[in-house]
């Protein structure tokens, strides 16, 4: 399938910052279930910095405005070809153990909540580390139902679980929570989704989360639509929570209230309509 996607993200400062700084992890990951046929980054009136890839596997360019800066504007357009894998992360190149991913962060503690739904899923699932993580993402998508609006950025994944009620995110933190409770590696992964007509719980800006599995690698679960990604899905970067693998990241020089508007749109290539995600924060 080959996705045409757009992603605007505009940051607007009051009053206006002395100078911005962001680093972008905006770039598709290169595996064999993706390809980049083109994608461009803009920031109007940026100047560029250092890129380099990181242990992770992920692209990340650097830019940096001078003040006064009262709006930085985003631009990422492009087209990928996209293969189902079965959610299996093959022929990515990257440094890092997997056993890096076994920390908690402050937004995946292995609280209360987070062993019990643990235990019991396992309690009742098959032999084999596959059939193990796959009842965790079970378990994760039936304990939180999709449910916008009633979380925030800062939930944890133990009290998205004890809501019962959240967003991708909140799925995607406790899936890493139960799962690295359970000595099994696993990461947050940013990326976009094509969310067709089937009905379901999407987004167009989209996470999941990756749990290693011994003899197999890193493989993709989706909690939040109950299933491994496939060719809807591109794969941006990681990492060990929504925070480290957000697709920008910044410093903005000053004082004053920042507000956010993001609009995503992911279609395939051949189709003019498309799925949009408009969305605002303050």
């Amino acid at each position: 399938m080959r996705l045409q996607i757009s992603h605007e993200t505009v940051y607007r400062f009051d009053p206006p910052m002395r100078g911005v700084v962001q680093s972008h992890r905006m770039t598709p990951s290169q595996f064999e279930g993706q390809q980049v046929i083109h994608w461009s980054i803009d920031v109007a009136g940026a100047e560029r910095g250092a890129s380099f890839r990181d242990g992770a596997g992920d692209w990340i360019k650097t830019v940096s405005l001078l003040g006064p800066v009262s709006e930085v504007r985003v631009m990422v357009q492009g087209v990928v070809e996209t293969r189902d894998l079965s959610g299996v992360l093959r022929g990515h190149r990257e440094t890092v153990p997997p056993d890096a991913y076994l920390r908690p962060t402050e937004a995946t503690q292995p609280e209360v909540v987070v062993r019990a739904l643990a235990e019991q899923a396992l309690a009742d699932a098959e032999e084999g580390a596959l059939a193990r993580a796959h009842a965790l993402a079970g378990a994760v998508a039936d304990a939180i139902d999709y449910r916008p609006g009633e979380t925030a950025a800062g939930t944890t994944a133990a009290e998205a679980l004890t809501l019962g009620r959240g967003v991708c995110q909140d799925h995607t933190h406790a899936l890493l929570a139960v799962a690295r409770v359970s000595d099994i590696p696993a990461r947050y992964v940013t990326g976009y989704l094509e969310s067709g007509a089937d009905g379901g719980a999407h987004e167009a800006s989209h996470a999941w989360a990756e749990l290693f599995v011994d003899g197999i690698g890193w493989i993709g679960f989706d909690a939040a639509n109950r299933c491994c990604p496939d060719e809807r899905y591109v794969r941006l970067g990681s990492g060990h929570d929504a925070q480290g693998a957000a697709p920008i990241r910044g410093v903005a020089d000053g004082l004053g209230v920042e507000a956010m508007t993001i609009d995503v749109s992911v279609t395939p290539e051949t189709q003019s309509q498309s799925q949009s995600q408009s969305q605002t924060q303050q």
